[in-house]
C-alpha cells in the first residue's frame, strides 16, 4: 500500500479553450473536474495501476466533500481530516498547443489542533504502507518544519518517505533524511541557489541535495527527461512524446510510477519516465493507466549526457 499525504488538496477544474485571449469571453471546448493536489494525484495514478492506496488529506466545506466523493469513485481509500476552512478550488485553462494557465487558490488556514490531527491520522495508517509520499505545498498555519516532523515520526515507525515539495519546506526537511526527494528543475535550482543550464548541472545539484540529507533524488527535467541520483549510481531516462496535451500532474504520475516499481534503481526510473510521458499526453490532470504506458518508448542509461543543454534552463 502507498500512503499519500496532501496537506493542501484542491478541487481542480480544467477547461480546454481554443486560445487564451485576455479580456475576451472564452468558450471552452471541453471541461473536467478532478480531485487535486500532488499527493492526491499520486494516489490516483497508483489506483489507476490497480494497486491499493490511502490518501490522507484535510477536507472542509462542499469542495472537500466533493473531493472525497471523486476519490472514492476512483477506488481510492480516503482518510479525511475534517477542518473548519473550505478546501480550495483551482482553475486551469488548457490551450491546444499544450500551454497551460493555472489559477491556484491559497486554501484554508489549519489550526494547531488540525495540524496534530493530520499527523495522528498519518500515524494510524503508516504501519500498513510500503511508502509514504508527502507531497505539495503546505497550507497556511503549517510551518516549513511540519514535513520534517512528519518524516521524523514516520522514520521512527519504520516507514520509507518520498518527499515532493519545494522551497523552505524542502530544505527544512532534508535534515530528517527523507528516502527520496522529487524536485523539478526549477525547484532543484532554487534549493541549491544557482541556475541549471545542462543535465550535468542538474546532476551536481542533486548530489548536493544528497549531502544535505536526501537518500535519493528523482529530478524531473521537463521535456529533457528525468534523473535518478542515489548511492547506487546516477541514471538518466527519457521518452519520445508525440503530443503534449497537459502537463498537470505529470510529475506526480512519475513519482507514482517510481514508487510502484519499488522506489529505487533504473527499473523504477524507467517506470517513472513511462508514467510521466503518458500523463502529458492525457487531458487535464488525468492519471495514466497501464494501457496508456509505452515502455518501448523509454530509454534509461547510466551514461548520463552531462553536457546536454536543458531545453528549459532553470534559474
Amino acid at each position: 500500500m502507498i500512503l499519500t499525504v496532501t496537506p493542501n488538496p484542491s478541487l481542480d477544474r480544467t477547461y480546454e479553450v481554443p486560445a487564451l485571449d485576455r479580456g475576451e469571453v472564452l468558450r471552452a471546448t471541453a471541461e473536467r473536474m478532478d480531485p487535486g493536489g500532488k499527493g492526491v494525484n499520486v494516489s490516483r495514478a497508483v489506483a489507476a495501476a490497480g494497486r491499493r492506496t490511502v490518501a490522507v488529506l484535510p477536507l472542509g466545506g462542499a469542495p472537500g466533500a466533493l473531493v472525497a466523493e471523486l476519490l472514492a469513485e476512483q477506488g481510492i481509500e480516503v482518510a479525511p481530516v475534517p477542518v473548519a476552512g473550505a478546501t480550495r478550488s483551482n482553475i486551469a485553462l488548457a490551450e491546444p498547443d499544450g500551454t497551460l494557465t493555472k489559477i491556484n487558490a491559497p486554501g484554508p488556514e489549519l489550526t494547531a489542533v488540525e495540524s496534530e490531527s493530520l499527523l495522528s491520522t498519518i500515524r494510524t495508517h503508516a504501519g500498513a504502507a510500503t511508502w509514504i509520499a508527502c507531497c505539495g505545498s503546505l497550507p497556511r498555519g503549517l510551518a516549513p518544519e511540519w514535513y520534517a516532523e512528519l518524516v521524523a515520526r514516520a522514520h521512527r515507525a519504520g516507514a520509507r518517505i518520498a518527499l515532493d515539495t519545494s522551497g523552505p519546506s524542502l530544505l527544512a526537511t532534508l535534515r530528517e533524511r527523507p528516502d527520496v526527494v522529487k524536485p523539478n528543475a526549477e525547484e532543484l535550482a532554487q534549493a541549491v541557489g544557482r541556475p541549471l543550464a545542462t543535465v550535468g548541472d542538474a546532476v551536481k545539484a542533486a548530489e548536493e541535495l544528497r549531502t544535505y540529507g536526501a537518500g535519493s533524488v528523482l529530478a524531473s527535467l521537463g521535456a529533457d527527461g528525468q534523473l535518478l541520483v542515489s548511492g547506487a549510481g546516477t541514471y538518466f531516462g527519457c521518452a519520445a512524446v508525440t503530443t503534449v496535451r497537459s502537463n498537470v500532474g505529470a510529475g506526480d504520475a512519475s513519482l507514482a510510477g517510481f514508487l510502484a516499481a519499488g522506489g529505487e534503481g533504473p527499473e523504477a526510473l524507467a517506470s517513472a519516465v513511462a508514467h510521466g510521458a503518458a500523463a502529458v499526453q492525457l487531458p487535464g490532470s488525468v492519471m495514466p493507466s497501464p494501457v496508456d504506458l509505452d515502455p518501448s518508448a523509454v530509454t534509461v542509461t547510466a551514461d548520463v549526457p552531462l553536457d546536454r543543454p536543458l531545453a528549459e534552463p532553470a534559474s
